[in-house]
């Protein structure tokens, strides 16, 4: 029986989610199904049967349903036997994982703000960008990326070691988040690029396939602060 996936390309963990199962989708049988956020079908009753906090990503397996996609990468490493470096088995490399996905809800806010700041509320109110607004955020997430170069990242191939893990999936979409607005983070974090640039690698065509919408943003705002 296939997993049905709900998501929406616009939404980090959704992108997260659809990132994993393609690159499982010889353990892990799977169906997309969109939800457009910006059509409200989030808000709907039907999807409301499926997520009561009417928010994405969200599974059905079977009978059984499950929201937030922690909670949803965790299950489906272990209940589809995926290859062991996505959530490692030895107990002390699994909580360095852990680690990194409790922390990364910081980055999920502060990324988050400026992305809405600069790409959403300009494009659903016709408003001018708040400079003042993105420029506190800019701070924010300029501390954020620090964290995950300085503490996280340092000298390792990927977050969790030689491997790439389900921490890298929450880690690389949360990135592209910030790449999005324009925002070119290659020379002030360069090791960051360069992670980036080997889990793109390791996970195409799926990563960039899922990133397209993204990456269509990133080449529309860039010009806005081409040197």
């Amino acid at each position: 029986m296939s997993v049905k996936v709900y998501y929406d390309i616009l939404s980090q963990p959704s992108r997260a989610v659809l990132l994993f199962c393609r690159a499982n989708k010889k353990f892990i049988p799977f169906t997309p199904k969109p939800i457009a956020l910006r059509k409200f079908e989030n808000k709907s009753e039907e999807y409301a049967q499926i997520n009561p906090m009417k928010k994405v990503p969200a599974i059905v397996d079977g009978n059984f349903k499950l929201s937030e996609s922690v909670a949803i990468l965790m299950y489906l490493s272990d209940k589809y036997n995926v290859p062991g470096h996505w959530y490692l088995k030895d107990l002390d490399r699994r909580a360095k994982v852990d680690e990194f996905m409790s922390w990364q809800h910081i980055a999920h806010f502060n990324f988050t703000k400026l992305f809405n700041y600069e790409v959403i509320l300009p494009s659903v109110t016709g408003s001018k960008t708040d400079q003042g607004k993105v420029s506190s955020a800019v701070v924010e997430v300029e501390k954020t990326l620090t964290n995950l170069e300085q503490i996280f990242l340092k000298d390792k191939l990927y977050l969790c070691g030689s491997d790439v893990s389900i921490a890298d999936l929450f880690g690389v979409c949360e990135v592209e988040h910030v790449t999005a607005t324009g925002h070119d983070i290659t020379e002030a974090h360069p090791l960051i690029g360069a992670w980036v640039e080997r889990v793109r690698q390791k996970l195409n065509p799926d990563f960039d396939e899922v990133h397209s919408v993204m990456h269509k943003l990133r080449d529309k705002n860039k010009t806005k602060y081409a040197k």
